[in-house]
């Protein structure tokens, strides 16, 4: 883009509001990479959004998935808005052949028994697991099973880059937020308890109490009950910390340096634990249980008050605002409670909510979910190599490098300082200007019936007028759509 247009650019959407992509889309057709058309092929026409505001259509693809793809908007106003709802909460019915046939050639990722990450670099395993989770975000139909699992990987945050985590992240991944993201809670927190990776970052693994005087390791406990279960507020005391760390002793695994085979295996080690009787959050757990001792405190954590209502805040929090209505919250908090923790009931729960339906195009999206959703709205193909990711990493939200416990942040406020790379990524991507990455305007405007039309799909709503002068005055129109505050939001 000439120096004049990036001035234009950035000009209009900084001061201009929400504005659409209008006049001037064919023009970025040139960059576009032949490989990208080979994968696809012609798109089809299809039918955008005609109300002038969000729909209940374009509200379920806000929030349940990463964003719309052409032709999304249409078959759900055919089905309903609700029965897509159902649909995405039973994702083992939805066939999801692409996704899949992305995501195949990542070895890595399959390797088993766990051991066998060890055959591959640190480099090559995070570059392969960052890959699979843009690709099935982009691709996948089960888009509502992608999005708790970008739920649940912040939730249970691991970074990988700690000791024997960095090739043990790729086995939770797929053993612990995949395959239980729409499941049961309490199996998900116990898998993710004895999940190799989890006992090395959170030092699970040198927790024990072989002698008298030898006090455990608290790592684990304390972020089990202040960020997995019960939130800081949840009514937990120093007290309950230490004995949730003294029922967790004797866990270890075979490390890396240590074993010469079955390297990841984990395993309980009896002349390790403390065997004598605890008290957890007021329940009494008996001397004795040895091994038990862990499905006890799962028991009793998972399944309280305090970890219900932790968990239906953030989930409220995730699809209807970032100050969830407290009524919703409750009553959230009780389905989790009746159901025993099934997150797929306590999801649709959330979708019955009246707030859910009230609360539209009110949350700014994360990068990640940014880029996702620039990508799948505009039929574009990426390799999600190098030069996407690095797009993530300097907007600060690369995948499975968060440091800490807590997981990359919801709030809205952390975000905003990314702005101008966001804006950057717009003007590139929409220029095929970014590595590995193509898209064809020319293409996408004829599918969607024009110019104006192709500005509805891509802000899930009709075009004001002062949007589409806006556009035509930009001189980058694609740009600034991906860049203005109304794509941004969801």
């Amino acid at each position: 883009m000439k120096d004049s247009s990036r001035r234009t650019f950035v000009k209009v959407a900084a001061a201009g509001g929400a504005v659409a992509g209008v006049g001037g889309f064919s023009a970025f057709s040139q960059w576009f990479f032949s490989w990208a058309q080979q994968q696809d092929g012609n798109l089809p026409p299809f039918n955008v959004p005609l109300a002038t505001s969000i729909d209940d259509a374009s509200h379920v693809l806000n929030r349940l998935s990463f964003g719309a793809r052409p032709g999304d908007h249409a078959r759900i106003t055919a089905i309903g808005a609700r029965a897509y709802i159902n649909e995405q909460l039973n994702p083992d019915d939805i066939d999801d052949t692409r996704s899949l046939s992305k995501s195949k050639h990542f070895e890595a990722l399959d390797a088993h028994p766990a051991g066998e990450l060890l055959e591959y670099a640190p480099t090559e395993l995070l570059d392969q697991l960052t890959r699979v989770k843009i690709q099935r975000a982009i691709h996948s139909q089960r888009q509502l099973h992608e999005v708790m699992v970008d739920f649940w990987t912040d939730h249970f945050n691991i970074d990988p880059s700690k000791g024997d985590s960095r090739w043990f992240k790729p086995l939770d991944d797929r053993s612990v937020i995949r395959k239980h993201a729409l499941g049961n809670f309490a199996a998900m927190l116990k898998a993710s308890a004895l999940s190799p990776a989890m006992l090395w970052y959170l030092d699970g693994r040198v927790n024990k109490r072989s002698k008298p005087n030898e006090k455990p390791n608290e790592n684990y406990a304390r972020e089990l009950l202040e960020l997995h279960t019960l939130g800081v507020d949840g009514g937990y005391s120093q007290k309950d910390v230490m004995e949730v760390a003294r029922c967790l002793t004797g866990w270890g695994l075979r490390e890396r340096h240590k074993a010469r085979f079955a390297v990841g295996k984990v395993e309980f080690h009896p002349a390790d634990h403390d065997d004598g009787a605890k008290e957890v959050l007021g329940v009494t757990i008996p001397a004795g249980l040895g091994v038990g001792d862990l499905d006890r405190v799962i028991d009793i954590v998972s399944h309280h008050p305090s970890t219900a209502h932790h968990l239906a805040t953030k989930l409220c929090r995730c699809f209807i605002a970032d100050n969830p209505p407290q009524q919703a919250v409750e009553n959230v908090t009780k389905t989790f409670l009746t159901t025993g923790g099934d997150i797929r009931e306590t999801l649709q729960s959330v979708f019955a909510q009246e707030e859910f339906w009230q609360h539209r195009g009110n949350k700014i999206k994360r990068p990640f979910h940014y880029v996702v959703s620039a990508i799948r709205a505009t039929a574009a193909e990426t390799d999600a190599g190098p030069a996407l990711q690095d797009y993530l990493l300097r907007m600060g939200h690369s995948p499975f490098q968060y440091p800490t416990p807590d997981g990359y942040p919801t709030e809205p406020q952390p975000w905003m300082a990314t702005l101008l790379w966001r804006w950057r990524f717009a003007s590139e991507f929409a220029a095929n200007q970014i590595k590995g990455t193509a898209l064809d305007t020319h293409l996408l405007v004829k599918a969607a019936g024009g110019e104006i039309p192709c500005a509805a799909h891509l802000l899930g709503r009709q075009a004001t007028d002062e949007e589409i002068r806006a556009a035509k005055a930009s001189g980058a129109p694609l740009a600034l759509v991906l860049a203005s505050p109304s794509f941004q939001i969801h």
